[in-house]
């Protein structure tokens, strides 16, 4: 069995990756199917961390256009990306891999507090570490948390879960001659402005030099298929990679 690539990963995976067809909503089929790609990367001695989006039960920005406080619609989606997060966990649970939900906003009922020396504590134990409630202000959106998480724990690359097989030049659903990129720095993702992660996340990574990997999650697999370094998705980071080997 060939190697893994990477020590230590950050899970990057929107809201609307829990709800599969449903389009709301946590779908417990889809996010045991999560559960158990993620399973076959910690069985390769990976060590993982998710941060999981809110966008499934509530986005902070659309309610904010409909007049509501901005604060307050983000606090409700951090809360949000919580019950995605104990969602996981549980499904993990259920697939014998020990885990624990760190959150940025204290509720010790239900998960740790933040703590990030605790969270490399439990990733070098192999337990897989969930960070919920982005990084626990306003403002920032769950990209935003998963580069800083990504630079805190010292993870060596951002696996982007997306619902495209990587990123395109246009919509590839609403448009079906979208070209697909197999390589990009951060400069091509911040002028061209390709929505891969929002312009502080990106931002963040160049500045840490963190490489991202943006690919399908719903192809059972392909998390396994990035860590041990096949040519699936678009890589984005400061240098190329060799993909002809």
């Amino acid at each position: 069995m060939d190697a893994p690539k990477f020590k230590r990963v950050i899970l990057k995976l929107s809201g609307e990756a829990l709800a599969g067809t449903m389009g709301y909503g946590i779908d417990p089929e889809v996010v045991s199917s999560i559960a158990v790609q993620i399973k076959e990367v910690v069985q390769l001695g990976v060590e993982v961390a998710v941060v999981i989006g809110g966008g499934n039960i509530w986005r902070g920005v659309a309610g904010s256009t409909k007049g509501m406080d901005r604060a307050t619609a983000d606090y409700m989606g951090m809360l949000a990306t919580v019950i995605n997060s104990l969602a996981l966990q549980d499904a993990l649970v259920q697939h014998n891999i020990v885990t624990r939900v760190q959150t940025a906003i204290e509720m010790r009922d239900v998960a740790e507090p933040y703590i990030r020396l605790r969270a490399i504590r439990h990733l070098e134990k192999g337990r897989v570490v969930i960070f919920a409630a982005g990084t626990g202000n306003p403002y920032f959106s769950t990209d935003t948390a998963a580069a800083l998480r990504a630079a805190e724990i010292e993870a060596e690359v951002i696996l982007m879960a997306k619902r495209v097989d990587g990123v395109y030049d246009s919509d590839p659903y609403k448009n079906k001659n979208a070209i697909k990129f197999t390589q990009l720095s951060y400069i091509d993702v911040l002028n061209k402005g390709l929505g891969v992660m929002d312009s502080t996340a990106t931002s963040l990574c160049m500045d840490n030099r963190i490489p991202l990997f943006v690919f399908d999650i719903n192809v059972p697999g392909n998390i396994k298929k990035v860590v041990l370094g096949e040519n699936v998705g678009t890589y984005v980071g400061g240098d190329f990679i060799d993909t002809s080997v």
